[in-house]
């Protein structure tokens, strides 16, 4: 008898432990994303930040219109965000989202000990630029699937 309430208990446990986090969605006019319900969002004058209460990290949203940036220009404005000595290579074409052409970028900071995600999307003078910076010592296991979860439901409206 002791053995199966052992069991059972263990059982519910693993169950209870294996459930998904509950989500929540963040819309703007022009982009949404789907979120942790644990986590928070702020909007500083356009620049949307989201980040679990322990700010191990962030997804940060920023949007441009009207920029006058040709396709030519648009690896070297990735790489100038970090100050980064990469090679032009290092970003790369994915495809495109509703018409946006998508960049994607990988960084590492070896100083602040933080990995950065980017993606750009352009549409004519449009971007929408999605970045996770998350702290390398977090950047494993559970964090590292919720953070990716979350940049991945990255949607454009327009």
């Amino acid at each position: 008898m002791k053995k199966i309430v052992l069991m059972t208990t263990f059982f519910l446990s693993m169950y209870s432990y294996a459930q998904k986090l509950g989500t929540e969605l963040y819309e703007s006019e022009n982009y949404s994303i789907t979120m942790p319900d644990t986590w928070k969002a702020t909007n500083d004058d356009g620049i949307v930040n989201i980040f679990p209460t322990n700010e191990i990290g962030a997804i940060t949203i920023s949007e441009y219109h009207d920029l006058d940036l040709p396709k030519t220009e648009v690896k070297k404005f990735i790489l100038a965000l970090y100050n980064s000595q990469d090679d032009e290579k290092k970003v790369k074409i994915t495809g495109s989202k509703k018409g946006y052409s998508e960049y994607q970028y990988e960084y590492f900071d070896e100083k602040e000990k933080l990995f950065w995600f980017t993606k750009l999307y352009q549409k004519d003078k449009d971007f929408f630029l999605v970045s996770i910076n998350c702290q390398q010592k977090h950047w494993n296991g559970n964090y590292m699937k919720v953070f990716n979860e979350t940049f991945e439901s990255f949607k454009i409206k327009k």
